[in-house]
């Protein structure tokens, strides 16, 4: 895997434009200052994200991606480059062209960023199914790793704790929070139930929300972005984390949540792409009935799962996010 050149840049995050302009001097040099037009993203709430481009049609754009604040207290950067490079060295992300001290700079891909509408088209979430059976597919050298998903949730709750418990600010609130003893008795009864269910350890993105999927209708492709929370985990996590987020983000709406007939579909082609790719099986192999059923219900359960790190994520990202969204 090729390195990646370190800029020692750091880029306002109350003001990206200039900072992303002195990355372009750097990875651009032939680019012309005055030329260079700047797009900003405000989909996020979590990273800054700005678009560096000269083409018009912005077919050569540079994604920069400036990183929250405080998000180093749950994202490991180191981790998150590396899983970066493995996905492009199996043609799942864009190039990557540098990290700078608080970023990365990487390939625009072409296409629209999903929305609640989309992922419960057929025809696109086919593609959905088939992109996350690609990752998934993705081995990790003979070994078998460990879930990151309890060390994470234990990671998150530790946070919610040392940092958090005396301090919600609004006490309204302090009467919606489940205690903290409540919190840890229910990841000891998760980890009991869920590690039991023998859901297969693969490469999961873990953090599959609409807006990190990019639909390329040209290529009927989709690829995933954002690879903050990349990591070895259950295989039905992932696709839970999925059809949770099938509700949304600002606007959530359970009712948008797939009906067992939708997600059956969904299961079937991810399955059917799954085992092909993993067992060099002919195209469309077969998959019973049992093997969906199966699926279908350890998705619904981690799904719990799901619910239970994001909370806690929300608590955290609370207390330090400077991005205008109520977390809580």
């Amino acid at each position: 895997i090729p390195t990646v050149p370190h800029l020692g840049i750091a880029v306002d995050e109350g003001d990206v434009v200039p900072g992303a302009l002195r990355l372009m001097r750097e990875l651009r040099p032939g680019w012309e200052p005055a030329r260079v037009k700047t797009k900003l993203f405000t989909e996020g709430i979590t990273n800054k994200l700005v678009a560096c481009y000269t083409d018009e049609g912005m077919e050569d754009a540079v994604l920069v991606r400036i990183y929250g604040r405080k998000t180093e207290l749950f994202v490991d950067r180191e981790t998150e480059l590396r899983n970066f490079q493995v996905l492009r060295a199996h043609g799942c992300a864009p190039d990557l062209y540098c990290a700078f001290q608080n970023g990365l700079c990487y390939q625009f891909l072409p296409g629209i960023a999903l929305g609640p509408h989309h992922v419960k088209d057929p025809h696109i979430f086919r593609l959905v199914a088939q992109e996350m059976a690609r990752v998934h597919a993705i081995h990790a050298n003979g070994s078998i790793p460990k879930p990151i998903l309890w060390q994470k949730m234990h990671k998150y709750l530790t946070l919610v704790k040392t940092d958090l418990s005396p301090k919600v600010s609004n006490p309204s609130l302090q009467q919606d929070m489940p205690s903290l003893e409540m919190l840890e008795d229910e990841l000891v009864w998760m980890k009991e139930t869920l590690s039991q269910l023998g859901s297969p350890i693969v490469l999961c993105h873990n953090d599959l929300l609409c807006k990190n999927i990019i639909y390329n209708g040209t290529q009927e492709r989709v690829r995933f972005i954002d690879y903050e929370y990349t990591g070895y985990n259950y295989q039905a996590f992932d696709i839970g984390n999925h059809f949770n987020e099938f509700a949304g983000v600002k606007e959530v709406d359970y009712g948008l949540y797939p009906s067992k007939e939708t997600q059956l579909q969904w299961l079937l082609s991810y399955l059917q792409a799954y085992k092909q790719l993993t067992q060099g099986q002919q195209p469309h192999p077969e998959v019973t009935k049992e093997e969906l059923e199966a699926l279908y219900v350890q998705v619904n359960k981690f799904s719990l799962a799901s619910h239970f790190l994001w909370a806690c994520w929300g608590l955290i990202q609370d207390k330090y996010s400077t991005i205008d969204f109520n977390f809580l």
